[in-house]
């Protein structure tokens, strides 16, 4: 019971991560009806800018490195709007998704010319936690903490803004919200940079106890997808209890089964959510 708990419980550390990953990924997908298939290479530089803010000459704390990795993920989600999205917003989802899966392959191609498939780390301590038979890592905990606040600041963002509240209106209804005088494609600009910014910053998090290659963010966009649809796909809120569920799960299998089972049962679910209750499991029913 002690090893269980432990599990669940560092289970639930990671899911709050996750859940950021896929906050980036749904709030695409609500705002504009694009699915991001750029998304997993997105959370792999969010890994890689951790990772040379800190081994590099500045040798900045992971943490610090993390609000420069966030900005930069802005700032790059507008860029690849604008050159790969905006002409294809409104076509057909086979458009967006080609248009989004060359980024994906441009980054993939020339990350792999830079930094070769060879493993990386972010070597960095923040101790242990230690309650009973549980023993917490401190750069778990301060993963969780940092994606409470991620997710606090997104919705305050999206609710108390006037940005925020474009950005809900042009999700509700584009054309309306074009009459209103609301400037739609800097809006959607701004979401896909938000959504990009949010997958930078998982996957910056992410490297503070995982090791990463290049191609390591394939295996978390996957994650993302489940966790979408299990909080109900356009719901930023409800993919943060996706992750967490997702997380619980990744730490209970293991102490039934082979780790190796891990994500046959995560895309069993996925498939069985899709069959039974496809608007998630906090999504509205249509």
């Amino acid at each position: 019971m002690g090893f269980l708990l432990a599990s669940v419980t560092d289970g639930l550390l990671i899911g709050f991560v996750y859940g950021v990953a896929a906050m980036g990924l749904t709030l695409i997908w609500g705002v504009m009806d694009v699915i991001n298939l750029s998304h997993g290479p997105i959370i792999t530089l969010g890994m890689f800018g951790v990772y040379l803010l800190f081994t590099g000459p500045l040798g900045l704390n992971p943490y610090l490195a993390l609000l420069f990795v966030a900005l930069g993920g802005l700032l790059f989600g507008i860029l690849v709007y604008f050159i790969a999205v905006h002409r294809v917003i409104g076509a057909s989802h086979l458009s967006t998704l080609l248009a989004t899966y060359a980024v994906n392959m441009i980054i993939i191609g020339i990350g792999t010319a830079i930094f070769t498939a060879s493993p990386r780390n972010v070597e960095f301590n923040m101790g242990r936690l230690t309650f009973g038979n549980v023993t917490l890592l401190g750069t778990r905990v301060i993963a969780a903490v940092a994606s409470v606040l991620v997710s606090a600041g997104l919705y305050l963002f999206l609710y108390k803004t006037r940005p925020g509240r474009y950005i809900r209106a042009v999700a509700n209804n584009k054309d309306a919200a074009e009459l209103m005088g609301v400037p739609s494609m800097q809006i959607l600009a701004l979401s896909f940079g938000l959504g990009t910014m949010l997958a930078a910053i998982s996957g910056a998090l992410i490297a503070t106890f995982f090791p990463f290659t290049i191609l390591a963010g394939g295996a978390y966009e996957l994650k993302s997808f489940v966790i979408s649809v299990l909080g109900g796909l356009g719901n930023p809120i409800g993919a943060l209890y996706g992750g967490l569920i997702l997380g619980v799960l990744e730490g209970i299998i293991p102490t039934f089964m082979e780790t190796t089972w891990v994500p046959v049962v995560e895309f069993v679910l996925f498939v069985l959510i899709l069959l039974v209750r496809p608007q998630g499991l906090l999504g509205v029913k249509k």
